[in-house]
């Protein structure tokens, strides 16, 4: 057995004894007394973790002396760059950056005070439109509905018209002026919380009181005085109403118009009269680019009570005309070009449904 033992241990070799180090005096000397422990290979773990970054940011911390302020906040910054680099960011600085984002991002006051409106007119709008038939739709077919809907509708507006034509009309026309105002302004670039809501309110104000009554007032006379006093029946009598609209009633209602927008700004009247001179001619030549040919069938087919519903829903794509053409011209650089295009407007600011 001794034998045996003394054989097998002279086969055993010894144990491989760690190397002792002195007490490094930094930091950055552990890492490097660690790297050696572990035979200096690249492939150790402890190396391959301990980038070069952090063994500055710890040697920066430990060497920089604490008597002056400029030094001091270099270590604060050493000790922020190296906690930013080994540690994630937390819970807390990951929710107040996102609670910033998000309010950063909250619509303003103007954009919610406007969308409001528009879902709130918009609502009672569709209710009106869709209860029509309310009470009476019951086993009514998809198809069916989508059929006596709008037919219902147009019969609502036509006894409506004939109980009240002219509230209806003045009504009819408020309605027009308002969505028309609201697409020139957003033709003109501005986004829903930029929409000029007290310039909605007078053109919508100069539909109700203005554009509805004349209108109402001017198509019977027009057509009493052609069809009794002329005694014009043929098929061509639309003709001599077109001009007599372009050439009379267009100009007496761009300046009524003008006027109205004026009173409603408390302008000086002598600027009020200055706009309508300057502005009286560019807006029949401009309005000849498109109503005659509207008034053909305006004065060729549509009976005198639809007339101004036929000519309202024109307008509203006349009023986008205008402001294509003013946001055109701004881009110009023929200055005659951009002047007579911007006769076109009604006054310097206000695009309105002009004829």
């Amino acid at each position: 057995l001794p034998c045996n033992i003394e054989s097998f241990s002279s086969t055993l070799h010894p144990l491989p004894r760690a190397p002792l180090h002195r007490m490094p005096s930094s930091p950055s000397t552990i890492l490097h007394a660690a790297t050696l422990d572990n035979g200096g290979s690249s492939s150790s773990s402890i190396d391959s973790i301990m980038i070069p970054e952090i063994n500055n940011s710890i040697d920066a911390i430990m060497n920089t002396p604490s008597e002056s302020p400029t030094d001091a906040t270099t270590t604060t910054t050493s000790s922020s760059s190296l906690t930013s680099l080994i540690m994630p960011p937390t819970i807390n600085s990951i929710q107040t950056r996102t609670i910033d984002f998000n309010l950063a991002n909250l619509p303003d006051k103007d954009t919610i005070i406007n969308t409001s409106i528009l879902l709130f007119a918009t609502s009672i709008v569709l209710e009106h439109i869709l209860s029509v038939d309310v009470g009476i739709t019951r086993g009514w077919t998809p198809t069916e509905l989508a059929e006596r809907i709008p037919l219902d509708n147009w019969h609502s507006y036509t006894n409506i018209l004939n109980m009240a034509p002219l509230a209806t009309k003045a009504v009819t026309s408020a309605t027009v002026y308002t969505i028309g105002d609201i697409l020139a302004q957003r033709q003109e670039g501005n986004d829903i919380g930029k929409l000029d809501r007290w310039r909605v309110v007078r053109s919508l104000l100069a539909g109700f009181i203005g554009h509805g009554p004349m209108c109402h007032v001017w198509y019977h006379v027009s057509e009493d005085f052609f069809t009794n006093v002329l005694q014009l029946h043929a098929w061509w009598d639309f003709i001599p109403k077109i001009v007599v609209d372009q050439l009379i009633f267009g100009p007496i209602w761009n300046n009524s118009y003008i006027l109205l927008l004026g009173l409603m700004q408390f302008q000086k009247p002598s600027q009020i009269w200055d706009d309508m001179k300057r502005t009286t001619i560019p807006l029949v030549i401009s309005g000849l680019k498109l109503w005659p040919f509207v008034h053909c069938i305006t004065y060729g087919l549509i009976p005198v009570e639809n007339r101004l519903l036929w000519v309202d829903a024109v307008e509203i794509i006349w009023v986008t005309i205008l402001a294509s053409e003013a946001s055109s011209s701004s881009g110009e650089t023929d200055e005659e070009d951009v002047d007579v295009e911007n006769e076109i407007l009604v006054v310097s600011e206000e695009n309105g449904c002009l004829r």
